[in-house]
């Protein structure tokens, strides 16, 4: 009866923890920023919302339009396999941004009060543990 009961709990404890690991989207705040001399965009992903601003130093999130139910779907499911606490330790694949290959870019994540953020990659050529994340990111910020 012991065993039982001991087998239970540790199943329901098990599920109980994997869903509490899993990122929510809806209560964060994406912001991807690519930038150089002559190129700037920012684009920020907040409940079922991209907001894509052009314009350096314009402090407002930018024009605003709202994602389809597949596309956030799609976002929900790429955040929730992110390492929150290992995204500033993800390396890039390229080094493209040193020569004026490629505009620097960077993603911040604002999740539960707490700031994580990447090192500096390439736009264009995000680290692999986020490329499908941000890769989507680009594409709904095109559609604006």
């Amino acid at each position: 009866m012991k065993a039982i009961s001991l087998i239970l709990i540790t199943i329901f404890m098990a599920k109980g923890c994997s869903k509490e690991a899993k990122n929510d989207l809806a209560n964060a705040e994406i912001v991807y920023t690519a930038n150089t001399r002559g190129f700037y965009q920012k684009i920020t992903i907040q409940n079922h919302e991209v907001f894509v601003n052009a314009t350096r130093g314009d402090e407002s999130k930018g024009d605003v339009s709202t994602i389809s139910d597949a596309d956030w779907n799609e976002l929900v499911s790429d955040f929730e396999t992110i390492a929150l606490d290992s995204l500033a330790t993800y390396k890039d694949p390229t080094q493209k941004r040193f020569y004026d290959g490629a505009a620097i870019a960077n993603l911040k994540v604002t999740y539960k009060e707490k700031e994580y953020q990447t090192l500096d990659f390439d736009h264009g050529f995000p680290p692999v543990e986020i490329e499908k994340l941000v890769n989507k990111i680009v594409v709904l910020g095109k559609k604006e």
